[in-house]
Order: C-alpha cells, then sequence, then structure tokens
C-alpha cells in the first residue's frame, strides 16, 4: 500500500511538472520585432509646447505605433522658445542632451544643463525656457 501511494505520488509529481513546462511554453512571448527611427523622418516645426512660445523642432518617435503606451520624444527649442508653465498629468522624464535651460518647477526656477535629469510627478507643475546662445535639446519620456 505504501509503495503504491509513493508511485502514485511521484507520477502525480511528474504530471505536474510536465503540465507546468508545457503552460510555460504555451505562455511564452513570442518576439516582438523592432521599429528604427531617425530624426529626419520625424521633425516636425513646432511653436513652444504649453503655449511656451517660439520655435521648436519637434521628435516625436514611434507616435504611429499601435498599442504603445510609452511616449519617447526629442525636443529642439530654439534660442527664446520654450515649453509653457503647466500641471503634469502623469509623471515625466526630461534629460538635456545639449544647451542650457531654466525650468520652473512648482514654483522654483533650477538651471539645467547637459546630464541633467526630471522626474516631474503627477500633479506638480513645470515649464521649462531655453537660455544661452545654442539650442536646448532634451528628451521627453513618459506613458499615456
Amino acid at each position: 500500500m505504501v509503495r503504491r501511494l509513493a508511485c502514485w505520488f511521484a507520477a502525480t509529481l511528474i504530471g505536474l511538472s510536465s503540465s507546468a513546462s508545457g503552460l510555460a511554453q504555451q505562455t511564452a512571448p513570442k518576439p516582438g520585432g523592432y521599429i528604427v527611427q531617425h530624426d529626419n523622418e520625424v521633425a516636425a516645426n513646432e511653436p513652444g509646447p504649453h503655449t511656451g512660445g517660439g520655435n521648436t523642432v519637434g521628435h516625436s518617435f514611434f507616435s504611429k505605433t499601435p498599442d504603445l503606451r510609452l511616449v519617447f520624444r526629442k525636443r529642439v527649442l530654439k534660442p527664446g522658445s520654450g515649453i509653457g508653465y503647466h500641471v503634469q498629468q502623469e509623471d515625466e522624464i526630461y534629460y538635456v542632451l545639449s544647451g542650457r535651460g531654466v525650468m520652473t518647477l512648482d514654483g522654483k526656477p533650477v538651471d539645467v544643463v547637459p546630464g541633467t535629469a526630471i522626474l516631474t510627478r503627477t500633479g506638480s507643475s513645470h515649464g521649462l525656457k531655453q537660455t544661452g546662445a545654442e539650442d536646448l535639446v532634451i528628451i521627453i519620456n513618459y506613458e499615456q
């Protein structure tokens, strides 16, 4: 009796193991592919967002990709341009590639230079003004 119980237990464990293995194989993700885009393919002359004024060049990468919740943009703020002060609707990350600017974060001005990363949280307010002689180039990333 004990031997039959041990055999049944071993068979059950093997069966469960192979079932779990089969489930893992059934739910394994399929390769998703990739998309490559270049600045010149997506560049668009635009006014400063959120009534920031001036001239900018927006690069909205992957904006026509179905089911992509991630927004990834590059923006070139020309001298004197900006992103108007506004309330943030979702977490958003800014990263400065080149140039100089002043970002107002919840009413406090902060100098931004290349290598500066800024996380603005939902409900905070911010705006960005280009300063200096050269374009301010930033990357912006958030989920929609």
